[in-house]
C-alpha cells in the first residue's frame, strides 16, 4: 500500500467507520455464537503472498462483526461507558501515523511534553488539589496509565516502596522481606477484583472493609481495622478508595477517610515516585485527550456526563412507577441497579431471557446476597426513546416470565 492507495483506502475506511456507527443500532447488540467460532472462519496460518485490500474488508463483515458485543450501541447498557467519538478517533489516526515510542524525553519531546499538559487539563477539570499538579515546577502530575487495573498497580508499588523505605529509615536493621512480611493494605469489601490482584502481585496483605447500607466505606470501619492491625503488630501502608464501585457505583466517603489517612503514620492516600508506569515506551495517547478537550471543551464535556445522567434518572424512575421492581442501590451517576421482586433464580432467568433476546444487553451483579441487574448508561448516542424502548422489552420479558411462573 503507497500513499496514493492510502488516501484512497483511508477515505473508504472512513465512511465504513461512519456508517457502522450511524447504523450501528441495527444491529444486534450482542453476538449469537459459541466460543472458538472464529477459528474455523479463517486459515491456521498467516497468508505467504499478500492478500487484496478488498478480500480483508469482505472478512470484516463475514468474521470480525459477527462477534462483536456493540459497545457502542444505544441499546448496549452493560459492563460501563467505553468512551468514544469522532475527535478521539481522528487523534487515533494521527498517532498511530507518527509512531512514536515515548520512553523518553529525547525519544520525542511532544509526546512526553503534551501528555503532561493533558493531565495537568484534567486535574484541574476534575478540581484536584494544586499538589496533583505538575505546572511548571515538576511538581505532581502524571502519565497516562492502560488500563485502571495498572494504575491501581503503579499506587500500591509506589506506596510499598516508599513504607519499606520509611521504616528502614527509622530502623535500619529491619531486611525488606521482613518489613514486607507485615505490610498490610486495605479496600471496600466492593472494590473491583484488579484491586485484590494488585495486592497478589504486590505480595502484600490486603484486608477488605466491610460498607455501609450504600455500599460505601466509613472512617470508623477502617480506623477500627488499622487500630488492630498496629496492635497486632503490622504496618498499615495503603487504602485504595472506590468513587463509583463496579456493582453499584458507590463512593467512599473520601471527606472521612482522607484526614483518617493523613493522621495514620504509615498509611497514605496518595505517594510520588519516579516511575510512573509499568511499561518502558508507550502511543502518543494525549493526542486524543487534546483533541477531545479542545472539541468538546469543558462545557460539552459536563453536557454529556449530565445528559447521561439524566438518562439514567429517567430509567430510575420508571422502574420505581412498576411495583414488580426494586432499585437496589442509590442512583449516583449513570448506573442503575434493580430487579424483580423475588428470588434469586427469577432475576437470574429474567436476564438470560434478555440476553438470549440480543436486543439489549445487561449485566448483573451481587448485592447483599441478591442478585441484581445493572443498566448502565454507555453510548454517546443513547437518547431517551433508547431508555423507553429498553424498558418496553424488559416489562414484555417479564410479563411472559411471570405468566409461565404462574402455571
Amino acid at each position: 500500500m503507497d500513499a496514493a492507495e492510502f488516501r484512497r483506502r483511508g477515505k473508504e475506511m472512513v465512511d465504513y467507520v461512519a456508517d457502522y456507527l450511524e447504523n450501528i443500532e441495527k444491529r444486534p447488540v450482542y453476538p449469537d455464537l459459541e466460543p472458538g467460532y472464529l477459528r474455523s472462519l479463517i486459515p491456521n496460518e498467516a497468508p505467504l503472498e499478500p492478500e487484496s485490500y478488498e478480500d480483508i474488508i469482505k472478512d470484516v463483515e463475514r468474521v470480525i462483526m459477527p462477534g462483536v458485543t456493540h459497545w457502542h450501541s444505544p441499546y448496549f447498557f452493560a459492563y460501563f461507558p467505553a468512551a468514544s467519538s469522532y475527535p478521539a478517533m481522528v487523534a487515533d489516526m494521527l498517532c498511530g501515523a507518527i509512531g512514536c515510542i515515548g520512553f523518553s524525553w529525547a525519544a520525542s519531546p511532544a509526546c512526553t511534553e503534551l501528555e503532561t499538559v493533558m493531565l495537568d487539563w484534567l486535574g484541574k477539570m476534575l478540581q484536584l488539589p494544586e499538589c496533583f499538579i505538575a505546572g511548571t515546577h515538576g511538581r505532581g502530575g502524571g502519565v497516562i496509565q492502560g488500563t485502571a487495573s495498572e494504575a491501581t498497580l503503579i499506587s500500591l508499588l509506589a506506596a510499598r516502596c516508599k513504607a519499606v523505605r520509611r521504616v528502614q529509615t527509622i530502623n535500619a536493621k529491619k531486611s525488606e522481606s521482613e518489613i514486607l512480611s507485615k505490610l498490610v493494605a486495605y479496600t471496600s469489601d466492593q472494590a473491583h477484583s484488579s484491586v485484590e490482584r494488585a495486592a497478589l502481585i504486590g505480595a502484600v496483605m490486603m484486608r477488605k472493609v466491610p460498607t455501609d447500607n450504600r455500599y460505601a466505606v466509613r472512617r470508623e470501619m477502617l480506623k477500627k481495622m488499622v487500630e488492630e492491625d498496629k496492635a497486632a503488630g503490622l504496618i498499615p501502608f495503603y487504602f485504595c478508595a472506590t468513587l463509583g464501585t463496579t456493582p453499584s457505583c458507590a463512593f467512599d466517603h473520601l471527606t472521612e477517610l482522607g484526614p483518617l489517612c493523613e493522621s495514620t503514620s504509615r498509611c497514605r492516600t496518595h505517594s510520588f515516585f519516579s516511575h510512573w508506569q509499568i511499561p518502558l515506551g508507550r502511543r502518543f495517547r494525549s493526542l486524543k485527550m487534546w483533541f477531545v478537550f479542545r472539541m468538546y471543551g469543558l462545557k460539552g464535556l459536563q453536557a454529556h456526563i449530565r445528559k447521561q445522567v439524566a438518562l439514567a434518572k429517567e430509567f430510575e424512575s420508571l422502574v420505581r412507577a412498576d411495583k414488580r421492581f426494586e432499585i437496589c442501590a442509590e442512583v449516583v451517576l449513570g448506573l442503575v441497579c434493580f430487579r424483580l421482586k423475588g428470588s434469586n433464580e427469577l432475576n437470574q432467568e429474567l436476564l438470560k431471557r434478555i440476553t438470549k433476546s440480543r436486543e439489549i444487553h445487561l449485566v448483573p451483579c451481587q448485592l447483599s446476597g441478591r442478585f441484581v441487574l445493572r443498566f448502565a448508561i454507555c453510548a454517546r448516542t443513547t437518547e431517551s426513546h433508547h431508555i423507553q424502548q429498553a424498558w418496553q422489552h424488559i416489562t414484555q420479558l417479564t410479563f411472559e416470565l411471570l405468566q409461565e411462573a404462574s402455571h
